[in-house]
């Protein structure tokens, strides 16, 4: 009985191992059918298949080339470059980029975060932002290196550098690192170059000028001209010179200089009018005040008398005969913010400023062609014609900004002259309207 079983057994699986062979059989015929049917087919698409494999062997090999062609230009590039994947790791960065950040720890090859490598919240926050908004950024900030040795942090100094990040496919972050530090340190030696030459020539121009005031009462017409012109042009020099001064110390160290004290604006404007009238009457030019009549801020008299001194006689300079100024004075509200804010516009009714010139107007020693333009054709409309010294407006940004305020020159679209709009922080008022004529 157990053979017979055995036997059985056997019999039932050879059978369906046979049947099994059958269907595979069957199955693989149906599916080489096609093949085996046009073998000659088969034979044409062979060497197509081998190009296509060529070809795509060489576009993988130029790939490779031009990545490692770019690697090559990013090593040799004069700014720091830094790749970042999706999870911020540093994944690539080039030699000015490890000097910069002082990446002693990271070697070529190495995947790490980078926020262990490089401890700046703020680079880490500019990738953020730029895979976040998916748009290009660019950022200056502080750099302050942090090293394990006590000795190597107290020989260390901050940068400023300036970040130009893009963002990549994949979540990646390319960021191009600039350091300004050299170029800050070099414009803070020239300031103090000038400022030391400033202080100098101070003592010889008064002793100058004291020469020239006593030949000015020894020298009969007509060569007492020639004196009264000497004058004149040492008395421009020694306001530039001031005026560098004023500058210079205010930009070091613009708040310790304030005498700050409930400063009544309308009132000082008023003033500023009365001193600048007999300039103003030659060319019939008017003063309207708008506004708060009685409105207080908390500011250093003599430095606002300066910034609005500086406004109006510019405005006077560059308007055409018979026009009026406009000093329009409001009270405005700002968000998230617990005090009000004095906003004042200073509009004239001259050519204003070109459009080259707007982004520069606050910088020091800058004057535009259109500037130019302007004085010229103000000659003959003044009997003294004034010569600025480049440092005015520089000079009215630094005091307002001292004031924690602000200023932006604008061309006014209904006069089409300049436009010079101040804030002012913390302010209390009441109002009426005033006309200077």
């Amino acid at each position: 009985m157990l053979a017979l079983g055995f036997f059985l057994g056997l019999a039932v699986g050879l059978g369906l191992w046979v049947w099994q062979q059958v269907q595979l059989n069957r199955y693989l015929g149906q599916v080489l059918q096609p093949l085996t049917s046009r073998p000659a087919d088969m034979l044409l698409l062979l060497p197509q298949l081998r190009r296509h494999i060529a070809l795509v062997k060489q576009q993988q090999q130029n790939l490779q080339q031009q990545l490692q062609t770019y690697e090559d230009l990013l090593e040799l590039a004069p700014v720091g470059y830094l790749l970042v994947d999706e999870e911020n790791q540093l994944l690539w960065c080039n030699e000015h980029a490890q000097e910069m950040l002082y990446l002693e720890r990271w070697q070529p090859g190495q995947v790490r975060l980078l926020l262990e490598l490089v401890r700046s919240y703020e680079l880490d926050q500019i990738i953020e932002q730029t895979r976040d908004l998916q748009e290009l950024q660019v950022r200056e900030w502080v750099f302050h290196p942090s090293f394990e040795n006590a000795a190597a942090v107290l020989q260390s100094r901050s940068l400023v550098f300036r970040t130009t990040s893009l963002p990549l496919s994949q979540g990646q972050v390319g960021v191009f690192l600039e350091n300004l530090q050299p170029l800050l340190d070099m414009n803070q030696a020239r300031d103090r170059s000038f400022s030391d030459l400033a202080h100098e020539l101070r003592t010889p121009l008064t002793s100058i000028r004291l020469v020239v005031e006593t030949l000015q009462y020894r020298v009969k017409p007509p060569l007492d001209l020639w004196v009264n012109r000497l004058l004149h042009e040492v008395d421009r020099l020694i306001d530039l010179v001031q005026s560098w001064l004023d500058l210079t110390q205010l930009e070091t160290n613009p708040s310790i200089h304030l005498n700050r004290h409930e400063l009544e604006v309308a009132s000082l404007i008023t003033s500023v009018w009365e001193t600048l009238e007999p300039l103003a009457q030659r060319q019939q030019i008017r003063l309207t005040y708008s506004g708060p009549d009685h409105v207080w801020i908390n500011a250093d008299e003599s430095r606002i008398y300066q910034v609005f001194l500086n406004l109006l006689d510019n405005s006077i300079k560059f308007s055409p005969p018979g026009t009026t100024i406009l000093v329009e004075a409001k009270i405005i509200s700002r968000t998230n913010k617990p005090h009000s804010a004095l906003e004042i516009n200073v509009i004239d009714s001259g050519v204003g400023f070109s459009e080259a010139d707007l982004p520069y107007v606050f910088e020091r020693f800058y004057r535009g062609d259109q500037a130019r333009a302007r004085s010229t054709m103000l000659e003959s409309h003044l009997a003294t014609t004034t010569v600025g010294s480049g440092l005015g407006l520089a000079i009215v940004r630094q005091i307002v900004l001292a004031h924690g305020g602000s200023i932006q020159a604008m061309n006014d679209p209904k006069t089409g002259g300049a436009w010079l709009q101040l804030q002012f922080p913390e302010v209390m008022a009441n109002s009426q309207s005033l006309d200077y004529s």
